[in-house]
């Protein structure tokens, strides 16, 4: 995977943080990838990842899944 140009990335923060600032955000690239950041250090490392990976990822939170359940 490429890495893509991020400087102009669409961030946004989950409506489920709770304010405080320890958040993660999330930004669609239209290269079919999602990039990941901390919010509190935006010029930071950031996480990429295709969409079916984050897709996978998500659904399985969402189900309240865990790493152990998925070894």
């Amino acid at each position: 995977m490429s890495i893509p140009d991020l400087s102009r990335a669409p961030w946004r923060t989950s409506s489920h943080s709770s304010g405080t600032g320890a958040c993660v955000q999330v930004a669609a690239i239209p290269a079919g990838v999602i990039a990941v950041r901390d919010s509190k250090d935006p010029s930071g490392p950031r996480l990429l990842f295709s969409r079916q990976t984050w897709q996978a990822f998500t659904s399985r939170a969402k189900n309240g899944a865990t790493a152990q359940q998925h070894q």
